[in-house]
């Protein structure tokens, strides 16, 4: 080698394979403006702290993938520098198998992260309700996924009034797309993947302040995650039945918007009073959240970027997890450890609920000043019933403002990997 590069990676008894991933990335992306085109690496940590050959391999691809990861679809200058090849070499090569295992479901994992980052990061004029469907159209042509989209007037047909009442301000049409993982020859679904696909959020008739207002491009995180997890699930190949939901619209003031003071009418057929037409994401889960359930499913995660409140109470390094089934929320508390991505679980007391009483209404749309990401999530639960179900709340972990490790600014992908390892730990 011309050039050898010495990482640290702390202490052997505090090593996590996260660490590796993390150095891995920092690594790559000093080494990328320096004119470096190729890399050689051993399986960096194999042997300590429990890590195998395998998961050492995993974390060496997603970290270099996702630590060089850039989004420039939109600049014509070319970029400084490109790191087009890393190799791990290992001195046995009884490791080979384990290695190359390792690469593969970490380069699959990483690129079902970057759909997801490529999909947050584009503009909204780039990524409307029309764009999210056709990116299904081909990620269910290129894994041989099973889709169907909603139009208008099938919504109209489900009486999807909560989802129809967010759109109807919008000149985007609506799409409500739905794509079917087959595992396992049974006809149940063992599990559904909900996404929010609001693909821009002005706040409707309760404007947004125009300061901040482009990144409402990103509302749509959730949505992105779940047909990101979907790719990667078809591509593992799990013995399990996964279906993925998008709602996917606009929130935009018009003539014809949702007004403050309205009420609707959601697929369940509980009525809703709209207290603040910026409160939307919830409307349109709301009847996602339904349909998942009328389709019998065995469990629902969904996937949003609900709440502001969310971020006040975690910042920018924790989703909230929210749940009415503890069992399955620990295991995608677990899931989520194992791919470096934390999630905190916040309470979800009956008291809660009754801050979403109506006057007028079965349940109004927003709880009041505090508590919000709690009783958003509380609203939501009147649309699961009995059904297993966890809501992860990404509003403060969707996006970030500067490098961390395999995370790079703009938008990060969580919890795309996290899904993934729910749904391989359910398989089991």
């Amino acid at each position: 080698a011309d050039r050898v590069v010495v990482v640290g990676l702390g202490k052997k008894a505090e090593l996590t394979l996260d660490k590796v991933r993390g150095a891995v990335a920092e690594t790559c992306r000093c080494l990328r403006p320096k004119g470096v085109e190729n890399i050689a690496t051993i399986a960096q940590g194999t042997g300590i702290a429990g890590i195998t050959a395998s998961g050492s391999a995993q974390a060496i691809a997603e970290g270099a993938l996702l630590g060089l990861y850039l989004f420039r679809n939109h600049i014509t200058k070319k970029a400084e520098g490109e790191i087009k090849q890393l190799t791990i070499v290992a001195s046995r090569p009884a490791t080979r198998a384990d290695l190359e295992q390792g690469c593969r479901k970490g380069r699959i994992m990483a690129e079902a992260t970057i759909l997801a980052r490529d999909m947050v990061n584009e503009p909204s004029n780039y990524m409307t309700p029309t764009n999210m469907a056709e990116m299904a159209a081909k990620l269910a042509k290129t894994h041989g996924l099973k889709l169907t989209i909603l139009e208008f007037k099938q919504m109209q047909a489900l009486k999807m009034g909560a989802l129809l009442g967010v759109a109807q301000g919008s000149d985007q049409p609506p799409k409500f797309i739905v794509l079917n993982y087959k595992g396992k020859s049974s006809k149940e679904i063992d599990i559904t993947l909900v996404g929010k696909g609001i693909t821009f959020d002005s706040g409707g008739i309760s404007i947004k302040p125009s300061e901040g207002m482009g990144e409402m491009k990103g509302d749509m995180a959730g949505g992105a995650a779940v047909m990101g997890a979907i790719g990667a699930i078809a591509q593992l190949k799990p013995k399990i039945n996964v279906t993925a939901i998008v709602a996917a619209t606009e929130n935009m003031p018009s003539g014809r918007a949702l007004k403050p003071g309205d009420v609707i009418t959601a697929m369940s057929g509980k009525t809703i009073e709209i207290i603040s037409t910026d409160a939307e994401g919830r409307l349109i889960l709301a009847d996602a959240l339904e349909y998942a359930r009328k389709q019998g499913t065995k469990c629902i995660v969904d996937i949003a970027t609900l709440t502001g409140s969310v971020r006040v109470a975690l910042g920018n390094i924790c989703t909230g997890t929210f749940s009415n089934n503890k069992e399955l929320e620990n295991k995608i508390i677990a899931a989520g450890a194992e791919a470096g991505e934390y999630l905190w679980p916040m309470p979800m007391y009956p008291e809660y609920k009754e801050l979403n009483k109506s006057d007028v209404a079965d349940i109004q749309n927003t709880g009041g000043k505090y508590g919000g990401s709690i009783t958003a999530a509380q609203f939501l639960a009147e649309f699961v019933g009995e059904t297993p179900w966890v809501h992860l709340d990404i509003a403060g972990t969707s996006d970030t403002d500067k490098d961390r490790g395999h995370i790079v600014k703009g938008a990060t992908g969580v919890p795309v990997r996290t899904l993934v390892n729910l749904v391989l730990f359910l398989a089991k």
